[in-house]
């Protein structure tokens, strides 16, 4: 889903990086690079609760689901699939 990673990414750039081209690849972890904390992941998950209609749980917030891109747009696809 590139424009679920896009809006990921738009989001990480404007509310994290403020703005700054800083490269950024899918895999990169964000708590590693420095870029969210855990004030950010708070702030993260509202977006996506809010943007994606969707309920995360507190056994999701895991680095294994919100740290990258990639693992941001694995588990949001999982949490947008019917029956999920």
């Amino acid at each position: 889903m590139p424009e679920i990673e896009r809006e990921l990414r738009q989001f990480v750039t404007d509310n994290f990086l403020f703005g700054q081209a800083v490269p950024l690849s899918n895999d990169d972890s964000f708590l590693d690079q420095g870029i969210i904390d855990s004030t950010g992941v708070l702030e993260l998950v509202a977006f996506l609760e809010h943007r994606y209609q969707i309920k995360i749980l507190d056994e999701e917030l895991a680095p294994a689901n919100l740290d990258s891109i990639s693992r941001l747009t694995r588990f949001l696809q999982s949490k947008l699939q019917p029956n999920s």
